[in-house]
């Protein structure tokens, strides 16, 4: 199992960037799937999912209506649209699935360590 992401960088503050994750060695469709992210100094905050159910969608509040999560089964990649952002955007970011979709549907959302993880990729919102 391999995740992978990116579409990372440094952008000013207002800008946007599309982060993606491409998965591959397992069956995809019946993971939910998630952006998690940790800034300096803060624990980890998962930041949106999407089930693979009914492809139901949480986001954490400080990013709501600026990020939109997708995933795209056919090409096993999921992408996190990120708009409008903020110098407190800045973090490490990470995908990672899950088989359970009641993990993106408990408060928080909570991915355990034995889910699949990518290894993270830096984004940096200057003010």
């Amino acid at each position: 199992v391999q995740l992978v992401e990116s579409g990372g960088g440094l952008v000013r503050a207002g800008e946007s960037l599309t982060l993606s994750c491409r998965a591959s060695g397992f069956r995809f469709a019946g993971y939910a799937l998630g952006w998690f992210r940790q800034a300096p100094g803060k624990e980890r905050e998962a930041v949106s999912c999407i089930t693979s159910d009914d492809l139901s969608t949480h986001y954490v509040d400080s990013v709501k209506g600026r990020f939109t999560i997708a995933r795209d089964n056919r090409d096993q990649a999921w992408n996190l649209q990120m708009n409008a952002l903020k110098p407190e955007d800045t973090a490490v970011y990470y995908c990672a699935d899950t088989l359970y979709d009641s993990s993106c549907r408990t408060r928080p959302v909570q991915f355990m360590p034995s889910d699949y993880w990518g290894q993270g990729i830096q984004v940096t919102v200057s003010s």
